[in-house]
């Protein structure tokens, strides 16, 4: 089977195929560590549980993000890392900038939805992994580099209690709602199931 993967190094950006032995329902993530143990030991790439809830194995597989971990191979299947996120080397990004945008809307760590009237309205938020999927998929980054991103709006939606506001709805305003164009490109690209979309739809009714 034979996997093309996008690489980077030394500054260098090219497309390079390798040949895997694939075996019954074998993961990316899988394959991914047997070129980097038999074929290529410089090959480079987030991990961390293997089960689908650290999200650190994010990439794009034809274009569409995935998690390396569950994303199970095909021939010909072509890996990138994800889209917004500087590469620091083939398929690891750092995703630093994309989590500053949780301090912009200051979510306070310390509190919990025990806060907010009504915790069972957003028991699917607190699942998010912070994968950076919905943020990769999101077409109004490509305009707009200073847009808050899905996961920072569903995590305000998810702190905003109608008692007590966690978070002020001001700090969702410039860059946030109103620039998101609702494709649902964020909920599609999301493993946990979460819906930023109708996060975010929500937050503009709020508004």
């Amino acid at each position: 089977m034979t996997l093309h993967i996008q690489r980077l190094q030394y500054d260098k950006s090219y497309k390079e195929s390798f040949e895997v032995a694939h075996t019954h329902a074998m993961t990316l993530l899988s394959a991914l560590y047997q070129i980097k143990s038999k074929l290529d030991p410089s090959l480079t790439f987030g991990a961390g549980c293997r089960s689908g809830v650290c999200g650190s194995c994010a990439v794009l597989v034809n274009d569409k993000e995935t998690l390396a971990c569950v994303h199970k191979v095909s021939d010909d299947d072509l890996i990138g890392p994800l889209r917004y996120h500087t590469v620091l080397r083939d398929l690891k990004v750092d995703k630093s900038k994309a989590h500053q945008t949780l301090d912009k809307i200051h979510i306070p760590q310390s509190k919990s939805l025990d806060s907010s009237p009504d915790p069972k309205r957003v028991e699917k938020q607190s699942e998010c992994i912070l994968c950076d999927s919905c943020y990769s998929a999101c077409p109004v980054l490509a305009v707009n580099p200073d847009f808050l991103g899905p996961f920072a709006l569903t995590k305000a939606y998810r702190y905003l209690g109608k008692a007590d506001n966690l978070v002020s709805l001001e700090r969702v305003q410039a860059n946030g709602i109103w620039d998101c164009t609702l494709c649902g490109e964020c909920t599609i690209a999301c493993p946990q199931g979460i819906d930023p979309k109708m996060d975010i739809t929500m937050l503009r009714s709020q508004s």
